[in-house]
């Protein structure tokens, strides 16, 4: 088969494109013909070697295709379906993993981290973590929306509770994880304001359904939330920034207000006084991916139109460094996919 593999740390010319043995599944596993697979912000830092993986790697955590070979013990798998991948590895026994919250397993891995990804023509995963694609959506809607969706659910959802009438503040809404979290509050009732890098994904950012966009190079986002919340602050923030944005997102959060973090593309290293933090009455939420529940939770809204797949671009696998220079650029709004054959 065809796969992308990182060979070394450092660029995305250190992607190589080569012929690898076709996986074969295990017991409990299926193996899966791959249509499309999107590009995630995690592919580039194992890329970057700032994630331990043994080389070369396959890395891609989000993927969809058809099911193609069944390892032994394995039922209600259909050759020749289709199936989204659950990019969440857990050990499916103890008590997270049967309440449906993998995400909190002792065993917890990913998919193309843990162990060979979606940049392939084919890939092996637990069957549990075989999820139908909804009807009226193609493989490559299908795999764009899993990793960061589920981040997204997980945090507005699961665990900031969030409800109508609530303002939220959505960090780079050009992002997967930001077209998706503007989507998710706002189908659950409450104003979005959304923040991007440039006027014009400040208009997609209205088009998906953010109330107000601020471009966020023009400076001081803080005082222009707290101007357009008349001084209040809104209930929760959503940022996968980290470090460069951590102070003013204290600033602009509401008293009882939730502080959601699902990364630190600009470090994570902070320092704060916890006296605010809690005569604020704030909490500070950290949260990655989600469990199967829940993304039968967003398959089910994904096909029935109340959220919808955000792609940019289409390319196909031989060409994922590509994919990788122009996320690094910030040129996209939405997400970068990849497609075989």
């Amino acid at each position: 088969m065809m796969a992308v593999r990182i060979t070394r740390a450092g660029g995305p010319g250190v992607l190589e494109v080569a012929r690898a043995p076709r996986p074969e599944p295990g017991p409990g596993q299926v193996r899966v013909r791959l249509h499309a697979a999107s590009v995630n912000h995690l592919d580039v830092w194992l890329r970057e070697g700032k994630l331990p993986v043994t080389l070369p790697h396959v890395p891609g955590s989000d993927g969809a295709g058809v099911a193609d070979a069944l390892g032994d013990g394995v039922t209600g798998i259909q050759p020749g379906d289709r199936y989204l991948i659950l990019p969440t590895l857990s050990c499916g026994a103890c008590a997270v993993c049967m309440a449906g919250y993998g995400q909190h397993c002792a065993r917890f891995g990913i998919v193309g981290v843990a162990t060979p990804g979606c940049y392939a023509e084919y890939v092996v995963v637990p069957a549990a973590n075989l999820i139908p694609i909804p009807h009226g959506l193609d493989f490559v809607q299908a795999a764009s929306f899993p990793v960061a969706a589920l981040t997204a659910w997980h945090l507005l959802v699961t665990r900031a509770a969030v409800r109508a009438g609530e303002t939220v503040l959505v960090h780079g809404a050009g992002s997967g994880l930001g077209v998706h979290a503007i989507q998710i509050a706002k189908a659950f009732g409450a104003e979005v304001i959304a923040t991007a890098g440039s006027g014009d994904k400040c208009e997609a950012a209205i088009g998906l359904g953010a109330d107000a966009a601020l471009n966020h190079t023009l400076g001081d986002v803080a005082g222009k939330v707290l101007e357009m919340t008349g001084g209040r602050g809104v209930d929760v923030v959503f940022d996968h920034v980290g470090a460069d944005l951590f102070t003013a997102n204290l600033r602009c959060l509401a008293i009882g207000g939730r502080l959601l973090v699902c990364g630190t593309t600009t470090g994570g290293e902070v320092a704060f006084n916890l006296r605010d933090l809690f005569s604020r009455q704030q909490t500070i939420h950290g949260g990655r991916l989600g469990g199967r529940r829940e993304l039968n939770d967003l398959a089910d809204l994904f096909g029935r139109g109340l959220l919808r797949p955000v792609v940019d671009t289409v390319l196909p696998l031989e060409k994922a460094a590509e994919a990788h220079r122009r996320m690094e650029g910030r040129a996209h709004f939405g997400k970068l996919m990849l497609t075989m054959g």
